[in-house]
Parts: structure tokens; sequence; C-alpha cells
């Protein structure tokens, strides 16, 4: 070990700075210093890594930074005094899969959240890709968890009635040279992480399949496991599963501290009272490092990273039909990496969303800002350029919207799914990126297995009911399926969303669901009122309307997103509000 230490010592101190500490701490390297530049910081951490060791803690700090929470302004004691079997931190995808499956055992569940909904943070903000994982290693969480989350989508989009269309993904190539060397290589090692049904298409067979495929394309690798989900759709969908079997969701609910002792967690003091879990799931994304420190659990660190997406207008969605991209080796003349993308990011590409956009991107950019979803014309021009490329058609004025949001790496670059090291009490589900959505059904399953097991002698609940119902969507309708059920319930039959084809009834269902949230990001999520071409120019008013009037309140009071984001100030009379 202490050789080991003295390689990782001279590296850093000959790359980066001899001012690093570089230590051993609980079978950790410990990395301590102020720099001033974040790229050294990250590329610190990446030299730490060593597979001796459990991990890397990377307390580096960067000079003048300042790290911030957007934490609830709520302060009260709604949650004192409870003592849940399991205490979930966080409503991401995983945190919401681990409800559901922990719903399976007869146990008192909670799931927190700091803010006001589910899926707010990576999970709503990503491409939906359900990958192949033909860029992971067997050795890898990631691809482990990779190949089984992908077969269980079939299955949970029957039961769950959430889409999802396994379209395929595809490598494109271009010169006669790429077939004969460089799909070989892919195909060698779909055969090693058996992948099955990866084949190789000439241009004529695989524009049956891809409509949108580029002149330049002269054919490609097929890869027919690969599919693709609306992220923030599923993970309401796991969500309302899980309360209707039971779990208790609590929003704008954030952890500040914990009380630890003999190695076990005792109590979590949050803004809204201490709860007294038995067991604590850590699914905190890009504060998961935080939350396996207080808990005393930490052997990794998050270091954020940003991407960006565009979103295209539905008329451009035979631009494609599947998700599709250059492979890395296909130059293309001006060819530019999409921003600041290196060897440890994937990205979609040009991707048909299961809505009916175009979904384009991401970039990847190192941020020390964890809840960075700032966009930038740099971001954009730079997959413009890129892109246009394989989506041909494209251009400014298709683009609709565009976002960011920020991932949630380890040094290490996979996933830490464990149970506690040093706490007794803590399972881990961190370090969740790409192919986290992927996984996130199959990390599930283990994450809640654990907890059941620290418990001890947990019964399974004969009463858990894996169907959830969506409720009805009309732009999926015929005329006469829609006339059936708006002679059923009138409220169907007033379209309050015109780009979406969203009634007043879909918006009452919402609200009526197992998890209501009264916002209009919350609805949009949900049913899509303000995801089209105007992006909530005209219905938004409307919306907000049958939110008030169906919680009872003025339409003031209705906030875009939490409660500190409210679209008018002033009361129904006139009077503005106190600020």
């Amino acid at each position: 070990m202490e050789k080991t230490l003295k390689k990782i010592q001279k590296k850093i101190h000959s790359r980066i700075s001899p001012q690093i500490e570089v230590t051993v701490e609980n079978n950790c390297i410990v990395l301590r210093g102020e720099l001033d530049d974040w790229d050294q910081i990250v590329s610190a951490g990446h030299l730490a890594v060593n597979k001796k060791f459990y991990g890397v803690i990377n307390d580096i700090k960067l000079k003048g930074f300042k790290p911030s929470i957007k934490a609830p302004n709520i302060k009260d004691k709604l949650y004192d005094g409870l003592k849940p079997d399991v205490l979930v931190v966080g409503a991401g995808i995983v945190g919401c899969a681990t409800a559901r499956e922990l719903a399976r055992y007869k146990l008192d569940v909670m799931v927190l959240d700091k803010d006001y909904d589910v899926a707010m943070a990576a999970s709503s903000r990503n491409d939906g890709d359900i990958h192949v994982g033909i860029d992971l290693m067997p050795n890898m969480k990631k691809f482990q968890y990779n190949v089984r989350g992908n077969a269980m989508y079939d299955k949970l989009s029957e039961e769950l009635d959430a889409d999802f269309h396994r379209t395929g993904h595809i490598i494109l190539f271009r010169k006669k040279w790429e077939r004969y060397f460089i799909y070989p290589l892919i195909k060698l090692k779909a055969r090693f992480l058996k992948i099955p049904g990866v084949k190789y298409m000439k241009r004529e067979d695989l524009i049956k399949i891809e409509t949108g495929l580029p002149s330049w394309a002269s054919g490609g690798a097929f890869m027919p496991t690969g599919g693709e989900i609306s992220p923030y759709k599923f993970t309401v969908a796991f969500a309302e599963n899980a309360a209707q079997n039971g779990v208790k969701f609590c929003f704008n609910t954030i952890v500040e501290d914990m009380t630890v002792q003999d190695g076990e967690i005792k109590a979590v003091q949050t803004n809204r009272g201490t709860i007294y879990p038995r067991v604590v799931i850590n699914c905190a994304g890009v504060f998961a490092d935080v939350i396996a420190e207080m808990a005393g659990d930490r052997t990794f660190t998050i270091h954020p990273r940003k991407g960006t997406n565009l979103i295209l207008d539905k008329k451009c969605r035979s631009y494609a039909a599947t998700s599709m991209n250059k492979s890395p080796f296909t130059k293309l003349d001006g060819d530019k990496e999409i921003g600041k993308r290196g060897k440890h990011t994937k990205g979609g590409g040009v991707v048909h969303t299961v809505d009916g956009n175009v979904l384009v991107g991401p970039t990847a950019v190192e941020t020390p800002y964890r809840e960075d979803n700032t966009t930038d014309k740099e971001s954009i021009d730079a997959i413009m350029k890129n892109m246009s490329r394989v989506a041909e058609k494209m251009t400014y004025g298709d683009i609709i919207t565009y976002f960011s949001g920020t991932r949630a790496p380890t040094y290490e670059e996979d996933f830490v799914i464990r149970k506690g090291i040093f706490t007794k009490n803590i399972v881990q589900a961190a370090g969740i990126q790409s192919p986290g959505l992927t996984a996130a059904p199959a990390i599930a399953e283990d994450v809640a297995k654990w907890a059941a097991e620290i418990i001890g002698d947990v019964q399974p609940n004969k009463s858990f009911n894996s169907i959830r119902k969506a409720p009805p969507r009309l732009v999926d309708m015929s005329l006469e399926e829609r006339n059936k059920l708006i002679q059923k319930n009138p409220d169907y039959g007033e379209i309050i969303c015109r780009c979406e084809e969203v009634s007043k009834g879909e918006i009452l269902d919402a609200l009526n669901s197992p998890i209501p949230v009264y916002s209009l990001d919350a609805i949009k999520r949900r049913v899509r009122p303000g995801m089209g071409r105007c992006q909530g120019g005209f219905c938004s008013p409307l919306v907000m309307k049958i939110l008030a009037e169906h919680k009872g309140v003025g339409i003031e009071d209705i906030p875009k997103a939490n409660e500190m984001s409210f679209v008018l100030y002033g009361d129904t009379k006139g009077d503005s509000k106190d600020e």
C-alpha cells in the first residue's frame, strides 16, 4: 500500500501541484489542498484512482468558490418523531424504483426529496436512452446493472403503463474501411459482453429502419436492444405505483445532518423534524457523497458533469426514428467535438423520443456547481454544428427549447452500489450517471433486498400490486376513442394545450393521482401542457386556473415550480403581495 501511495503522490505532485496532500484514510485515497482551476482538481481525482482502495475522497478546495445548495424555505415539525423502517433519500428514478421494490415487503417506507416533486434533477434532464452497454466493460457495475436493467423495461412498461420504445441504436459509418475494421471490433465486443442482435446493415437496409439517415452514411452497426423512455414520466410511474402500495413521499424535505453512534445511524435531522429510521438508502444524486459523509460511510466523491440537450419541434420527427450517432472514427470535414466531451462521457446523438420529438446532444462539461442547469450559446452552437451532420435537415428554427442537467459521476467513473462499509444501516446507490436510467430498476432490486436483509425477518407484502394504470392520453387515441371518452366525461373534450393536444380531463387526472403536485412544471412533466412549439405561451394561464380551482386557492398562489417561483404576484383583487 505504501508503494502504491507514493506512486499516486508522485503523479499528482508532478502533474498537478506539489502542494496537494495525498494520504490514505479508511482505505481511501484522500486529497486535500487548494487550487484555482477546477479542471485541475478533477484531473487530480482521476489520477488518484487505484483499485486497491475503496475510492477517492477529493477534498481539494477551489479557491474563492463557495458551495451552495437549493434548499427549501419550509421549516416545521411535520415529520418529527416518525420511525420508518426505511428512509430513501432522493426521489429520482433510482429512489422511486427502489421505493417500489421496497413496497414488495411489509415495511414502513418514506422517500424524502428536497425538491417539490419527483424527477427534479438528472432524472428529468437526460436523453431517455435505454442503453445497450457496448461501451462498457464486464467488470464494471455500470455494465452489470445495465444488462439487467435493459432486459426489465419491456415488462415494466406493461406493468406501469409507461411508454418504452425498443427502437434500437445505430453507430453510423462513412467509409468502407470502417465496416471491415471498426465493425468487427464492435461485433467482437458485443459477443464478449453477450449483447444480442448486433449486426452490420448496409445503407439500403438501414434506411428502412432509420428514415433520417444522413446522406454520407454508407451503413452502420445496428443494436436492437437499445430503446427510449420518457425519464421523468417513467419516474412518476415508479413513484405512483409505490404510493399506491403504501410508500409515503415527503417533498420540500432536506437532510441537514445525521446522528451516528457505534457505526449506526440513529436519527436523521431534516428541515421538517427529526426522523428515526432503521435503514437509510442513499439515492441523493449529486449530493450522494454529502449524505455518505453525514452517515460516516463516505468512500467516494461526486464531481458534477453538466450536459446540454436540444429539443426539436414535432414537425421534425422524421429526422430520426431511432437513436443514432456517427462512429468516433468517422471523420467529416471540419469535425469538432461537442463542447468539451472527453473519454468519461456518453451521449445519445440524435434521438427520437417516445413523445414524438427529436432530442439532440448532449455536451459534457465538468463543473463545481452541483445544480448547474444553465444553458449557453456556445454549447447550443457546438451541438448544432456537430449534430446537424447527423440530422442534416436540422436548423436553428427547429429548436423549441433546450435544457441542461448535472450528472453525478465518481472519480472511478462507476456506480457505488453497496451496503455500508463503516455504517451498518445504510445502503449506497451513488455515482449514478449514464447508463443510470437503464440500470435503475436492477439497482432498485438489489438495494431493496439489502435493506430488508439489514432489518431482518421481513415478510413479503402479499397485497403488493405491481400494476399502475396510466390516465387516458388523447393524443394517442383515434377520433372514435376520443368521442367515447368525452361522452363519459366532457372534461376530456376541453383542449387546454393545443400543441400537445392535452385536455382538462388529463390535467385533472394528474391532480387526482397518488402523488398530486400543484405547480405548472409538475403538470407539464406528467401530461405535457407547455411542451410544444409555444412552450406554454397559450396554455399556462388555463392550466393555472384549473390548478387553483382544484386546490381552492387563488391563481396567484400557483407556482411555476417550487414555493419560490410564482408566475403572478398580487391577489385576485389586484393588491400586491409583500415580497
